[in-house]
C-alpha cells in the first residue's frame, strides 16, 4: 500500500517562518525548526488583550515572534507601571529553570500578537537541551537583565528628561532603520506608555518631548516620534 503523505498546511508553514526569526532559533537548520514547530502550540492575540494575570498557575514560556507586549505591575491604588517592552523575536514568561518570573505581573499585547506556547517539559527538552538555543537564551536574558539595571540607574540619578532622552534611543535602537532616510528612527509608542515606561505621568511627558522638539532632537507626528539627532539624545541621556 502506497503511503499518503499529508501536505503542510498554511499554519504549518506561518509557524515555521515564525519560529525561524527567533533569535534563540538562528542556529538551527529548517528541518529542525520544523521538528520545533510541530511541538510548540501558537497562539494569536489581537491587539489590547492581557492574556497573562498574576492569578495564573503553572509555569508557561512564551515565544513572541510576531507584535508588541507590555509588561506591567499595578500599584495599590490601580496606577500602571511599566517594566518592561518585550520586541517581536524574543521570550519572557514564568519559567523557574530559566530564571524567568512574571512576578506579579500582567502582559498585554500593544499590537496584534503571535505567540508560542511552551510548559516547563517543552523547555527542558526542546530548549535546553540544545546547547545551540541555550547559548542564545543566556545572551537574550543576559541583555535584558543589563538594560533592566541601566533602566534602575537611570530611574535613580537622572532627573526625567535626561531619563525620557536615554529611553527614546533605546527604545529607537529596537526598530528597523527607516528606508529612505536611514541616519534618523523612530518611536511608535504614545506619552502616556512613555509615561508609563519612565514612571511618570503623560502630561509630564508630553511637556518634556516638546521641550526636545523645541531643541531640535525630535520631530512630533501622529502616533510616532521621530529622532532628528540620535546622538546628541545619547549624550544628553547618558550625563
Amino acid at each position: 500500500m502506497k503511503a499518503t503523505v499529508k501536505a503542510a498546511t498554511p499554519g504549518d508553514l506561518a509557524k515555521q517562518g515564525h519560529l525561524s526569526e527567533v533569535d534563540i532559533f538562528r542556529d538551527l537548520a529548517p528541518a529542525e525548526i520544523e521538528a520545533l514547530g510541530k511541538r510548540a502550540p501558537m497562539k494569536t492575540v489581537p491587539a489590547g488583550t492581557v492574556f497573562y494575570t498574576p492569578e495564573e498557575r503553572g509555569e508557561v514560556l512564551f515565544i513572541l515572534k510576531v507584535g508588541r507586549v507590555r509588561l506591567y505591575r499595578l500599584s495599590p491604588d490601580g496606577k500602571a507601571f511599566t517594566t518592561a517592552i518585550v520586541e517581536a523575536g524574543t521570550i519572557f514568561g514564568e519559567m523557574a529553570i530559566l530564571g524567568q518570573g512574571m512576578h506579579d505581573s500582567y502582559a498585554e499585547s500593544l499590537t496584534p500578537c503571535v505567540l508560542c506556547l511552551m510548559s516547563r517539559e517543552d523547555v527542558k527538552t526542546l530548549l535546553l537541551g540544545d546547547p545551540r538555543i541555550a547559548l542564545r537564551i543566556t545572551e537574550t536574558l543576559g541583555r535584558r537583565l543589563l538594560e533592566a539595571e541601566r533602566r534602575l540607574s537611570d530611574f535613580a540619578f537622572k532627573p526625567l528628561s535626561r531619563r525620557l532622552a536615554a529611553l527614546l534611543v533605546m527604545l529607537a535602537e529596537r526598530e528597523p532603520p527607516r528606508l529612505f532616510r536611514p541616519g534618523r528612527r523612530e518611536v511608535r509608542y504614545t506619552h502616556e506608555q512613555l509615561g508609563e515606561l519612565a514612571g511618570t505621568y503623560r502630561e509630564t511627558v508630553t511637556k518634556v518631548l516638546n521641550e526636545l522638539r523645541e531643541g531640535g532632537l525630535i520631530e512630533l507626528k501622529r502616533g510616532r516620534i521621530v529622532l532628528l539627532d540620535v546622538e546628541a539624545l545619547r549624550a544628553w541621556g547618558e550625563r
